[in-house]
């Protein structure tokens, strides 16, 4: 039976819709799908091992799914060594990064070497911000207002009498000395006796002893035999998590130097403080830090955005803020 023309004609506009249909769902000859962007992004930190970046590292992994970001975290291979890791920066944005997060080792060091090198790539300072074209963002707390906050906190809670010992793993080191400066001004004014004890300027030379805080313990002991009492802000978090683990070791210390104060958040350093070992901390949001770090790198990459300097709130915390609600959220950040 021969089909009719009008039968031919609504078969062979059933075959053309069919076609269309299939082109329009298996292919983008007709509509073009638009590509989603993954734009590479690296971040520096100043350490061989990223132990005290957990709530930061979750901050950059919630903006890299958010924002299409393939984030390449790296730590140094030695301790201490400014020109690797802005070797490490270079090579980075040689492979391809679009933009770079720096964790400065030494902020001034950093400085200076940036300072004769050309980017192809934008750079978030997770500090203040550094000079050049390609430095776009710095985000940080304000450390020298932070140090002020920890010794108003130190002058409230002691007396004169008492000794402050200042331990650090060296003022070169981030923005020590920031926070150095603030401590130094307010305890100073209020009649406080401060010593400063560095780690890289300590003069051990046994393997390992500078590196694990052996000043801090050999400090610890020539004021707590003879039964002195002395009252210790770590003025990093290296210092911190170091001195605390040596007093929790030690029912003397924990008799004779029952106040220790510091900077960090890590679960360790918490948990320190929930144990009574650390009196006080002075605190910033890291999950902030790190989200807005990518954000910022992606509205670098994208040309959109100014130049600007990002000043994160500090806060000061004892044992029972660990339980409020405000404090959880900072302290303990769910992805």
């Amino acid at each position: 039976m021969k089909m009719t023309r009008q039968e031919k004609i609504i078969w062979s506009l059933f075959a053309g819709v069919l076609i269309l249909l299939f082109l329009l769902s298996s292919t983008d000859l007709i509509i073009k799908e638009k590509k989603t962007e993954i734009y590479p992004v690296s971040v520096i930190i100043g350490e061989t091992t990223d132990d005290y970046y957990t709530n930061f590292r979750k901050g950059v992994d919630k903006a890299a799914d958010e924002y299409n970001v393939d984030v390449n975290f790296i730590t140094l291979y030695e301790k201490g060594d400014v020109t690797e890791q802005m070797e490490l920066l270079k090579r980075e944005i040689d492979d391809g990064a679009k933009a770079v997060v720096l964790v400065p080792l030494k902020q001034k060091e950093c400085s200076e070497i940036l300072d004769g090198m050309v980017l192809a790539s934008p750079l978030i300072v997770m500090g203040t911000i550094f000079p050049g074209d390609w430095g776009m963002t710095g985000i940080s707390q304000d450390c020298q207002e932070a140090g002020k906050m920890l010794g108003e906190a130190i002058a409230a809670e002691n007396t004169p009498d008492k000794p402050v010992f200042l331990f650090s793993e060296g003022l070169e080191y981030g923005y020590n000395r920031d926070v150095y400066d603030g401590l130094l001004g307010v305890l100073s004014r209020a009649g406080f006796q401060l010593h400063l004890y560095e780690m890289d300027k300590s003069g051990i030379t046994e393997p390992d002893a500078a590196e694990n805080g052996e000043i801090f313990r050999r400090i610890m002991e020539e004021t707590v035999y003879p039964g002195g009492e002395a009252v210790i802000a770590a003025l990093d978090v290296k210092s911190l998590d170091l001195t605390a683990d040596i007093i929790a070791g030690s029912p003397a210390y924990g008799r004779y130097l029952p106040r220790l104060y510091g900077f960090g958040s890590t679960t360790k350093i918490l948990n320190q403080m929930d144990r009574g070992v650390i009196k006080g901390l002075v605190v910033t949001n890291q999950f902030d830090a790190g989200y807005l770090s990518i954000v910022k790198a992606v509205e670098a990459i994208e040309k959109r955005g100014d130049r600007e300097q990002i000043k994160l709130e500090s806060y000061y915390i004892e044992k029972d803020d660990l339980k409020k609600t405000h404090f959880e959220k900072i302290l303990y950040p769910i992805e």
